[in-house]
């Protein structure tokens, strides 16, 4: 079967005006548009392939129906969803946000942000993350990429679902290194499946954990590319404490980002509730 990838030149969706292609994944492409019939801005996320999986298309299925029915103020809204010739299209909200991957991405030289502007923001994405908690799901996809935020309303959502599961208690099973679900470099460590333990909502404690640390120090705890040692990190390494790499960071702060970290989950905070009343 040949793969055909969209271009932005060929989306041609009914009722939608597409304004700009925003975000561009392996498997995904995302643009900015205007509904016509009432003029409102929306995110138009689609799948890249002109020939999705059966595996591609319930997951896009499933991220629209857990967004869908999360009423949280901080998740982003979806709209609808549609057929769009061999694929589905999910219509989302737009607050005018960007990706806090995409913040650091266009600061070349990326400083880490400012404690002052990182405490009220990470406050507002735990204090989300509880309520999401709360709903019994378990996200396991946090990461920067997936944290919108609008540094001129303070506004901040959390987006992309397409991998969370309704609370249970899973036990992962071992997979191929290029199939792991989630992004590897915020994964915790018993989402990797290497360590015969249940997956609960801790998981996403982990990726905040590791989001924090990008935040405020400009660079991952693990930086290595190499896939099987950045495995080993997440499930054996230490990473250094952030104040060792950004000295004003405070001794506190660096430690409730390492607690998030905790290699057992145990040992990390065991509600979104407590990592907020102690930033």
């Amino acid at each position: 079967m040949t793969l055909i990838w969209r271009e932005s030149s060929m989306i041609a969706l009914a009722g939608v005006a597409i304004q700009s292609k925003i975000y561009e994944s392996s498997n995904s492409l995302v643009y900015r548009g205007i509904r016509v019939q009432d003029g409102r801005a929306i995110i138009v996320k689609m799948l890249k392939l002109d020939y999705p999986s059966p595996q591609e298309l319930t997951r896009y299925r499933q991220e629209y129906e857990i967004t869908r029915s999360l009423n949280i103020e901080g998740v982003v809204k979806a709209y609808s969803q549609q057929d769009y010739q061999r694929t589905l299209v999910i219509l989302l909200e737009d607050f005018g946000g960007e990706s806090l991957e995409r913040w650091m991405q266009e600061r070349s030289d990326f400083c880490p942000m400012l404690l002052p502007d990182f405490l009220p923001l990470a406050i507002n994405i735990t204090d989300i993350l509880g309520r999401i908690h709360a709903a019994n799901i378990v996200h396991k996809d946090i990461n920067p990429g997936n944290i919108v935020f609008n540094p001129e309303t303070g506004i901040v959502k959390i987006i992309d679902f397409g991998i969370a599961t309704r609370f249970n208690h899973t036990n992962p099973t071992f997979k191929s290194l290029h199939v792991l679900e989630g992004t590897l470099a915020y994964l915790s460590p018993e989402q990797t499946g290497r360590m015969n333990r249940l997956l609960d909502y801790r998981t996403d404690f982990y990726s905040l954990g590791v989001t924090f640390y990008q935040l405020l120090t400009g660079q991952l705890p693990f930086p290595t590319k190499d896939v099987l040692e950045l495995v080993h990190c997440h499930i054996a390494k230490q990473p250094p404490p952030t104040y060792d790499l950004n000295a004003t960071i405070p001794k506190p702060i660096s430690d409730i980002i390492l607690k998030l970290m905790a290699k057992n989950a145990e040992d990390r905070y065991q509600s979104a509730w407590g990592i907020k009343a102690d930033l």
